[in-house]
């Protein structure tokens, strides 16, 4: 190990963090703007030309806003869980690929923080940790909605990790590989010169799984029981102000953009884009608009669903993802098996039978809401 590579991972560590710091502010502006336009509204329009400084007002408010601790709190804890919160959503994106390796002024530059042979794992494991934070700090406060918050939320999370892990392992099977960039490169080229090789066209349904899961794992709208504000006024960070609700908030939206950041990669084809292999530095932009393509989707589900019943979601969670995406595992690694040993062409067995099995469980939650609703009446 020279100093040359620890002082790359230095600057890129340290360059990161601003992005994910600077991305979660204007985030923030990015999904009021949208929501916005949604509903009919103008939006932020008064800090700056078109409202482009009103993170930056945020941030001033927050940090001068008094903080308050409750007397009975854990004070150590309360303290730190904003922190145990926010570290993961910020860490998770390092074995994330950002563009293919090139060569500037002699020196061979790598744009990922860490290439690790089980990348996936290493998402699925930091992924985990968060849930800690937002239980201690609903714990911590001596509040019983916050710690009610708290406890919705591990049992969410614990939840949709199940299918969200299934979800990486059909394309861990599809890419024979946990190595992130493996992924991505597994990704590369086109079917017919026109259609890309992206997982999503193979594993649509997996893909939606992943989409949907990950809602869920960020508690955001209509999986945002954690912070329900018609009955726990609101959940988990009820007792914070100041800069720790700052890094609660914080966290949410960086994981926001971590999530879309790892869905790009694993099944919207990561950096790989026209005349990528020519231009390296069209791979960055074309990940980047993806992100910003999959953070629309989290926004746009938010003004469109309203929240639905913790029971149904606990129930949708455990009775209908978690055997749809067995069922997805079992389905990607006999299209494999045939493509492989058969014909290559029969790998359009995977996507054919997914959406059909698909269909099934849409039917059979369908028919099971229809019973429900005519023995009310």
């Amino acid at each position: 190990m020279n100093f040359l590579l620890v002082l790359e991972w230095l600057i890129k560590g340290f360059v990161w963090a601003l992005v994910l710091l600077g991305g979660f502010a204007y985030l923030t502006l990015y999904e009021r703007k949208a929501l916005a336009r949604i509903q009919s509204r103008i939006g932020p329009n008064r800090a700056g030309p078109w409202g482009i400084l009103q993170p930056i007002a945020d941030a001033v408010k927050l940090i001068f806003k008094e903080e308050l601790t409750p007397a009975k709190a854990d004070k150590l804890i309360f303290t730190l869980a904003p922190v145990i919160t926010v570290v993961p959503a910020v860490v998770i994106t390092a074995v994330v690929p950002w563009g293919p390796s090139f060569n500037i002024f002699g020196y061979h530059l790598n744009l990922y923080i860490a290439d690790i042979n089980v990348g996936v794992l290493y998402i699925m494991s930091v992924a985990s940790i968060a849930v800690y934070g937002i239980v201690l700090a609903g714990w911590s406060s001596n509040n019983k909605y916050a710690m009610m918050g708290g406890l919705r939320s591990s049992a969410q999370m614990i939840s949709y990790e199940i299918a969200l892990g299934l979800s990486f392992v059909s394309a861990i099977l599809l890419a024979n590989s946990m190595r992130m960039l493996d992924i991505v490169i597994a990704q590369g080229g086109y079917w017919f010169h026109i259609i890309p090789k992206w997982f999503v066209v193979l594993q649509p349904v997996g893909t939606v799984i992943f989409l949907i899961a990950t809602l869920a794992e960020v508690n955001r709208a209509p999986f945002d029981m954690p912070e329900a504000e018609q009955e726990l006024t609101a959940g988990y960070h009820t007792e914070y102000s100041g800069m720790k609700f700052a890094l609660l908030f914080m966290a949410e939206y960086t994981k926001m953009i971590a999530i879309s950041a790892i869905g790009a990669t694993i099944f919207f084809g990561g950096y790989n884009g026209p005349f990528v292999d020519k231009f390296p530095w069209l791979g960055p932009i074309y990940i980047f608009v993806k992100i910003i393509l999959l953070l629309f989707g989290m926004i746009w589900v938010r003004a469109t669903f309203p929240r639905i019943r913790y029971d149904r979601l606990m129930a949708f969670g455990w009775k209908v993802l978690l055997p749809l995406s067995l069922a997805l595992v079992f389905i990607t690694a006999v299209g494999i098996i045939l493509a492989q040993q058969v014909n290559s062409h029969l790998i359009i067995i995977i996507p054919l039978a997914s959406l059909l099995v698909a269909g099934v469980a849409v039917a059979l939650v369908d028919r099971t809401l229809r019973r429900k609703d005519y023995a009310r009446r």
